[in-house]
Parts: C-alpha cells; sequence; structure tokens
C-alpha cells in the first residue's frame, strides 16, 4: 500500500479518521450501563454479535477499500477466504473488540483496524470511543494515545511489576516469590495490551485462542512503545497464516520479554 516511511505518515490521519467515524457507528448503538439498543445473535460457542459489528465491520471494509484498492481483508465478522494469503498487504480487523462489553453497556471496548505488510503490522489504531481514548502508532514514527507520545514503563524486574492475567495464572502469580501487583482485567483484549504500551501496566499475559484480529493493532503500538508481544513459545508473531488462532501471548516492554517467558513457563509447569 506504502513504499516509504513518509507514505505511511500521511495515511496515517487517514486511517485514524477512518476508525474514529467507525466507532461514532458503534456509539450510535451503545447504552452506557445498560444493555445494547443492537440486535444481537449468538455465535457458536455463544460469543455475542451484534448489528453495530456487522455495521462497522461493513463501513471499514469499505473504506480500506477505497483507501488501499488492492489490499487484503480479515476481520472477525467476514467469513475468511484463502486469497489474503497471496497478498503482501493486508487489513485486519476486529469491528469491536470487547463485544460482551459492548452489550451490557461496559465503556471498556474499542475498534482495532491493523495494516499487516508481509506479516507484521506497520499501522494500527485501537480506538476506545466511550472511554475517549485513541490509540495509534505507524512503524518508525512512534506510538500515541489522544495524539500524545507514550511509552511503556521503565520497569527492568519482575519485582513489584503491576501484571495483568486470566484468573488461573493469576492466582499462581499472587503466589509466587515476586511481588506482583495483579492489575483488573478489561474485556478487551487490545485493550489490555495497549495499557502496556502506555505504562499503565507493566504484563499482560493472555490464555490461548486470541485471533489476529484481536491483537494485530495492539502489536504494533506496543512495539513503537518500546514493548513487545510475543507467543508464550517465544518469537515474534507473524501474520496473515492460513490460521489466524493464537497460543498464549506475553505482553511487555522490551527488558522484561525474556524473564516473563521464563515466568510463564514456570507457572504453567506448577513451579513458582
Amino acid at each position: 500500500m506504502q513504499d516509504s516511511r513518509a507514505e505511511r505518515a500521511e495515511l496515517a490521519p487517514r486511517l485514524e479518521a477512518l476508525v474514529r467515524k467507525a466507532g461514532e457507528i458503534a456509539m450510535a448503538y451503545f447504552r452506557p450501563g445498560e444493555r445494547t439498543s443492537a440486535h444481537v445473535t449468538y455465535k457458536n460457542g455463544g460469543s455475542p454479535v451484534t448489528e453495530a459489528d456487522i455495521a462497522v465491520d461493513r463501513f471499514l471494509r469499505e473504506g480500506m477499500s477505497a483507501l488501499a484498492p488492492k489490499i487484503g481483508w480479515l476481520s472477525e465478522e467476514t467469513t475468511d477466504s484463502a486469497d489474503r494469503l497471496s497478498m503482501p498487504e493486508i487489513a485486519v480487523v476486529d469491528p469491536i473488540d470487547g463485544t460482551t462489553a459492548f452489550v451490557r453497556g461496559d465503556a471498556r471496548w474499542a475498534v482495532s483496524l491493523a495494516v499487516v505488510e508481509e506479516g507484521r503490522p506497520v499501522a494500527g489504531v485501537v480506538h476506545a470511543p466511550a472511554l475517549e481514548r485513541t490509540f495509534t502508532a505507524f512503524a518508525g514514527h512512534g506510538a500515541y494515545l489522544n495524539g500524545e507520545p507514550i511509552r511503556v514503563s521503565a520497569r527492568t524486574a519482575l519485582e513489584g511489576a503491576r501484571v495483568v492475567a486470566p484468573g488461573g495464572l493469576a492466582t499462581a502469580l499472587e503466589k509466587s516469590r515476586y511481588r506482583f501487583a495483579i492489575a483488573p482485567r478489561s474485556p478487551s483484549l487490545a485493550l489490555r495490551l495497549v495499557e502496556v504500551a502506555r505504562g499503565a501496566d507493566d504484563l499482560v499475559f493472555a490464555g490461548p485462542n486470541s485471533r489476529d484480529w484481536d491483537i494485530a493493532a495492539a502489536d504494533v503500538i506496543l512495539r513503537e512503545a518500546g514493548g513487545a508481544l510475543f507467543e508464550m513459545s517465544g518469537g515474534p508473531l507473524v501474520y496473515n497464516r492460513a490460521s489466524s488462532r493464537r497460543e498464549g501471548l506475553i505482553a511487555a516492554p522490551a527488558a522484561l520479554i525474556e524473564d516473563s517467558l521464563d515466568l510463564a513457563h514456570a507457572a504453567l509447569k506448577g513451579k513458582l
């Protein structure tokens, strides 16, 4: 889509504007503290999908087609196609990350859009309109929250870290030799990850079965803020694979990734 950092920077405000407009569409159905006005159905497995998810998905697909006619597409609310695998660039979208929260009137949900080039996200927007927070990043240009630069925490040791983790792992971490502060867990994985990017949390652990649309935009935001997102098996993530499903994940400042991987493996083996 873009062949230089300068051209990508020019695209940045257009992507952000597109996602902000998508957020306005979602907000028309959102009722703070109350059940959404949107019609709700349920997928196999019981997760909800609303007419707001579908409306945002359609809007973003049309918008990205106008901005980049040759870009591929991967979205939670669109039937996947193997055609994207042969495309050097794809958009990876979660129209509403945290739909369960959205349905019940909880403000912790976000519209998430990433541009992936040759397997890695190079642009990302995570927009939480009900929280009035918009996270953006473009490779080589830093990460921002509402237009202000953000960085991960300066922590270099696990002791005292503020950690977000699933229930079982959080219990194990509380019993470890480290004095962790276990932080509340947002319903939106994208929002959990960008909290590390802005330094509000130090570590986020996520269980298996997240999907690329949950994490791609937050991945580039983390990287540009001085952090990293890894699978617990180790190594940076590669996108636009046949399967969008992920194993357990760790988000942390770059200085803590190695120790965090060791910590996660010890926790999984019951050796904390």
